[in-house]
């Protein structure tokens, strides 16, 4: 049986939870198609995430790694479609690190694309009633730094043949309950858009051709 790698993050910037780690957490041990999800936290830490994915990695031998994290103000589950090698912190992660112009590997390329098929989960996504879109941007924090991560080290031999990406998920009910205005998703809708993220990407060997670009 394949392995589908999930991780999340644990909470930052003075939030009490993080949505990412719950919602990948209630789909570790699911069975969806022929694979197993197995969901493991990282550290809001830049460095020691990209360290503990790494290990992830070598130790389950995952066919797919899907990493998720927060993005409070976001509106829909966004598919991200690159990573750039860059960090450029607007905070302090969880230990105080706050790399600002930052190169994540020094002997990287610009940048990586999704190896997900990104179009057809955000298709399947909304099919399912779940919003989502294919997004052009990670940020530069630690979520942008753990996909670039990923990507890395999918890209040497070790990693061949594991496909990798990212999807940001919006705030739950109760942390835009203090943040009056901010959008939000409920956590069971949360579950079923990256249960339908795994699900599409084991079905699909070459993504959709459709728009999904935008103008700005």
């Amino acid at each position: 049986m394949r392995t589908v790698l999930l991780t999340g993050f644990e909470p930052f910037e003075n939030e009490p939870i993080n949505p990412s780690w719950e919602a990948v957490r209630a789909l570790d041990g699911e069975r969806i198609g022929d694979a197993m999800v197995v969901a493991r936290q990282l550290p809001c830490v830049f460095g020691a995430a990209i360290d503990a994915m790494a290990t992830l990695l070598r130790e389950l031998k995952p066919a797919v790694a899907i990493a998720v994290g927060q993005a409070g103000g976001r509106t829909e589950m966004s598919v991200e479609r690159v990573a750039i090698n860059v960090d450029d912190a607007r905070i302090a992660d969880n230990a105080g690190a706050q790399p600002i112009d930052t190169v994540i590997a020094a002997q990287g390329p610009a940048a990586y694309f999704s190896t997900l098929p990104i179009k057809a989960i955000a298709r399947d996504m909304r099919a399912a009633g779940v919003p989502a879109a294919v997004s052009q941007t990670a940020g530069t924090f630690v979520c942008n730094h753990v996909f670039y991560g990923l990507m890395h080290a999918l890209a040497t031999p070790a990693g061949a043949g594991v496909r990798g990406g990212f999807i940001h998920i919006p705030y739950l009910p109760e942390q835009a309950a203090r943040h009056p205005g901010e959008p939000s998703m409920s956590l069971e809708m949360m579950v079923r858009g990256i249960r339908q993220a795994v699900a599409t990407t084991l079905a699909t060997e070459v993504d959709v051709r459709e728009q999904g670009g935008q103008l700005h």
